[in-house]
């Protein structure tokens, strides 16, 4: 059997786990073949993961934990998102997306359809899903105990209006941060409601994070592309890949290397995840003038410059002011 091959088959076990067969446990217990340790690139031990769930994020770049959140603060979040929708609630620096296609949203007659929120680090009740202790005891498994929240996001992937604009381009997360080491960083998404294939799942494909960040561009698209949504330019169409099903609560943890996307929602209805890429605070900002990410450092930069009016607004700026400690010490980000 291929060596792609034995990846999907170990990728479908975990995914078709049950929540009491995929929840971690303290490793101080068990008993390891006698075979010398593995040394794990990706992750930390902190007695959270087990050896099996570490041996999977090292071969494929993600992990799944189900029921992660709870019921009651999904609600919350949602709730919070249909507030700011109706603009009850103004929030400094929030980017509020609107998809290309849809002239109708969920909560706001006559008006286009919210498909996104960014940089909700200013709304406390949104932004206390960036500090959830059972969040952030997995993502110190892969950041370290100092713990910076670095870029926020609620997802409202709205039906798709036939020109298939609610897609995602496959892309790496990496792409769009200026600061290193890569390994440090990590993307918590969780699902506000059963997600499938119908409505747009995540779709990753297992082991590329042991890759290299590739050219992205806005894909071309015959019912165009939402804003800022670039892609990879060139990546194995052969690859094996999974659709990430998931429902209310479970949150899964990916590498900003691993390439994925998610594909149309064909349902009538909207379907909502929270997410939050965290890194190290003992992580640093790079130069990425002359790299791959030069298009979106000058995309992003022109933006912040109209929306702030501002002449020159340097691109590791736009992040620094962003950014929240959410654990430990600030030592660098």
């Amino acid at each position: 059997m291929s060596r792609s091959a034995d990846r999907l088959r170990m990728v479908i076990n975990h995914l078709d786990r049950s929540a009491a067969s995929i929840k971690a446990s303290p490793t101080s217990g068990l008993t390891l073949p006698s075979n010398p340790p593995q040394k794990f690139r990706y992750s930390f031990d902190t007695g959270v993961l087990t050896p099996e769930q570490r041996r999977f994020y090292e071969e494929n770049g993600f992990l799944l934990i189900r029921n992660l959140v709870s019921e009651a603060d999904i609600d919350r979040f949602r709730k919070e998102f249909e507030r700011i929708c109706r603009q009850e609630v103004k929030v400094p620096g929030l980017v509020v997306m609107r998809d290309v296609a849809i002239s109708k949203s969920e909560f706001v007659p006559d008006q286009r359809a919210v498909s996104k929120l960014q940089d909700f680090q200013e709304n406390p009740e949104l932004f206390r899903y960036c500090a959830l202790p059972q969040i952030l005891k997995y993502v110190e498994c892969f950041t370290g105990p100092n713990i910076m929240a670095m870029h926020t996001m609620l997802i409202n992937k709205p039906p798709d209006a036939g020109k298939k604009t609610s897609r995602h381009p496959m892309h790496q997360d990496l792409h769009y941060f200026p600061f290193r080491p890569t390994d440090r960083i990590v993307c918590a998404w969780t699902a506000m409601e059963k997600v499938n294939r119908q409505n747009g799942c995540l779709v990753v494909l297992p082991g590329t994070h042991k890759g290299y960040l590739m050219e992205h561009d806005y894909p071309n698209w015959e019912g165009g592309v939402n804003k800022m949504y670039h892609g990879v330019r060139d990546y194995d169409p052969n690859h094996p890949r999974m659709y990430v099903e998931m429902e209310k609560g479970d949150t899964v943890f990916f590498h900003p290397l691993l390439i994925h996307g998610s594909g149309m929602n064909q349902t009538q209805g909207f379907r909502k995840a929270i997410s939050c890429h965290y890194a190290s605070a003992d992580c640093y900002y790079i130069d990425v003038k002359g790299t791959t990410q030069e298009n979106i450092e000058n995309e992003v930069s022109a933006i912040a410059q109209k929306k702030y009016g501002m002449n020159e607004v340097a691109f590791k700026d736009t992040w620094a002011f962003r950014g929240r400690l959410v654990q430990g010490e600030r030592t660098s980000l």
